[in-house]
């Protein structure tokens, strides 16, 4: 049965779930429907749509030390073939996942603790766009042998302003792999100043 998980919440992953090896993450959400009215309906019909990048960051005792370490839709995936990238939507549009990072926790590399998984708006600055202008936005854990979902976490406060988004991690504790539901907004404005964070 699957877990609703509130912000900070962290849940254990392979504990109750003997021989886990592969898990997908899930990201999705919506554009927020736009109040256009007439003006809105005649002069707003130019906006372009909201395109969120997922990405997965591998750290290393916490830190990015390696650029082949970013699994995005521009490398898709790791070396070690452990994160795999399903490819990316440009629109949100449509039920279910938009993103889907795949992760084989059984052959992650020892040397890696942590894989946090980010959001941000491609192009947010210049298009002026931010997640105030995002809905239903949500991360989950589904078990890839058998699609059942194991976590859901959905993001609920107001992210208005913000341009890229810490959704949670996926992290190694005493032997098992957990995940942590983070819901961290933040103003970066593209993956190059989120991967800073971790450097």
């Amino acid at each position: 049965m699957s877990v609703s998980l509130q912000k900070g919440q962290k849940v254990s992953l392979t504990k109750d779930n003997a021989g886990l090896g592969t898990v997908v993450v899930g990201l999705g959400w919506d554009e927020a429907k736009k109040s256009g009215g007439l003006l809105g309906g005649l002069f707003g019909g130019g906006q372009q749509a909201i395109d969120c990048d997922a990405s997965a960051l591998m750290l290393r005792s916490g830190k990015l030390v390696d650029k082949n370490d970013v699994i995005y839709f521009g490398n898709l995936t790791h070396p070690t073939g452990t994160v795999r990238h399903m490819g990316d939507n440009l629109t949100g549009a449509g039920e279910g996942d938009d993103e889907q990072i795949v992760i084989d926790l059984a052959r992650v590399p020892g040397d890696y603790d942590r894989i946090v998984l980010v959001v941000n708006i491609y192009q947010a600055v210049q298009r002026h766009q931010h997640f105030g202008m995002i809905q239903n936005a949500f991360i989950r854990i589904v078990d890839g042998r058998n699609n059942q979902e194991l976590c859901k976490y959905n993001l609920t406060e107001n992210y208005s302003g913000m341009t890229a988004m810490i959704f949670g991690e996926v992290y190694r504790h005493n032997g098992e792999w957990k995940f942590s539901a983070i819901g961290q907004g933040t103003t970066d404005p593209g993956l190059g100043e989120l991967m800073r964070r971790y450097i």
